[in-house]
């Protein structure tokens, strides 16, 4: 990969992939990436960021009526058929209305608090995601990124933690950590924290008021937060009363499911990667860690997800772009990050296959006989 260029991962190029980014401090400073973006990428608008939620409720709304009027008439092997198309695609663009709300968490839809606030808790609440638990335990993780002590999320297992690194370390154990992480690691993060930083005290749940998560300034925030998750589940229940419950199941749960497995595949592979370090508190600083993620490209997934997919490490160092402007913010910024800055081009599919079975547990560098403080996957 030459100075900030296009990764391209062919099949007779695949150690590219593996081609660790550099850990020495850089030699720019956060200051300097700041100064090389356009300085109309850091405006929000209203029209646009409108536009974008206008846009996923259209393309939601027209996919929910074309599956509720067309499907039910169909044969019932084309019906067999149809139902996952519709499910994959409404999974799809509900993740594009997710990442709406995250960006709405960053500040980054509007100049307005309170209308960033209100507008993420009612679409999160609407996708079962409880906005603010998301978005104080997100200021964490960008607070600090990649520090195998204090980041909040996509925490790798250890070599001594057996199950892991021996048990599961087979075709088939990837295999079956794959399938747990996509079926329930949406719900299982948020309700249990699973995935997330370990604390020593007190119940870890986004849900929770009095997890050690938030801070006692945020805690009424949470149960609001409930309160909108709550209301979603509520009127999903009075609507399996009146339409029944495989109704549910096809326009709403189903979609819901694939939304989740979306969110777990594109978070689980922004900060996983053969290439990538962690770093503990010897080594950690806030540049590195936000320079140790990775961009991906999901083919015609992009468009539905707003395209964070291929933004995700401007995102990390200048959160509060809205998403409309970090391709732009990205391409000035690559001249200057040079080969800090990682793209893997891997098809995506073949990409978490990879990531799945070869990032099983992290272990430090060993210079001189000592172990340092940077650690690299392995399996």
């Amino acid at each position: 990969m030459g100075a900030g260029g296009r990764m391209n991962v062919a099949a007779d190029d695949k150690p590219l992939a593996h081609k660790r980014v550099p850990v020495s401090k850089p030699p720019f400073e956060l200051s300097d990436l700041k100064k090389a973006i356009p300085p109309h990428c850091w405006e929000r608008s209203l029209v646009r960021s409108f536009a974008a939620v206008f846009r996923d409720f259209i393309i939601i709304g027209a996919l929910y009526y074309l599956a509720d009027t067309f499907i039910p008439m169909l044969p019932k092997p084309l019906a067999y058929v149809a139902w996952p198309i519709y499910w994959f695609f409404q999974g799809a663009y509900l993740m594009g209305l997710w990442v709406i709300g995250h960006e709405c968490g960053h500040h980054g839809f509007s100049d307005y608090p309170w209308l960033n606030d209100t507008i993420g808790f009612i679409v999160h609440s609407l996708i079962l995601t409880p906005y603010f638990g998301f978005k104080y335990s997100h200021r964490t993780h960008h607070a600090n990124t990649n520090s195998i002590e204090y980041d909040e999320v996509w925490i790798p297992k250890r070599k001594s933690d057996k199950l892991y690194s021996e048990i599961l370390n087979n075709p088939t154990g990837a295999f079956l950590v794959f399938v747990f992480k996509i079926v329930l690691g949406f719900p299982l993060y948020f309700v249990f924290n699973l995935y997330g930083r370990k604390y020593e005290k007190g119940i870890t749940s986004h849900f929770y008021p009095y997890s050690p998560i938030f801070n006692d300034s945020e805690r009424f925030q949470i149960f609001l937060t409930d309160l909108g998750v709550f209301a979603t589940c509520y009127a999903v229940y009075r609507a399996a009363a009146i339409m029944g419950t495989q109704w549910v199941i096809n326009i709403y749960g189903m979609p819901i499911l694939f939304m989740s497995g979306f969110f777990i595949l594109l978070t689980y592979l922004h900060h996983t990667h053969p290439a990538i370090p962690h770093y503990d508190s010897t080594e950690w600083d806030w540049l590195r860690g936000a320079l140790a993620t990775v961009d991906r490209n999901f083919g015609f997934l992009n468009h539905a997800f707003h395209d964070v997919t291929r933004t995700h490490t401007v995102h990390h160092l200048f959160p509060t772009i809205p998403h409309y402007n970090t391709f732009e913010a990205r391409e000035a910024v690559k001249p200057i990050l040079g080969e800090y800055y990682k793209y893997d081009d891997t098809p995506i599919l073949e990409a978490v296959w990879r990531e799945t079975k070869d990032c099983i547990f992290i272990e430090p560098d060993v210079v001189d006989g000592e172990k340092k403080g940077i650690y690299w996957f392995h399996k």
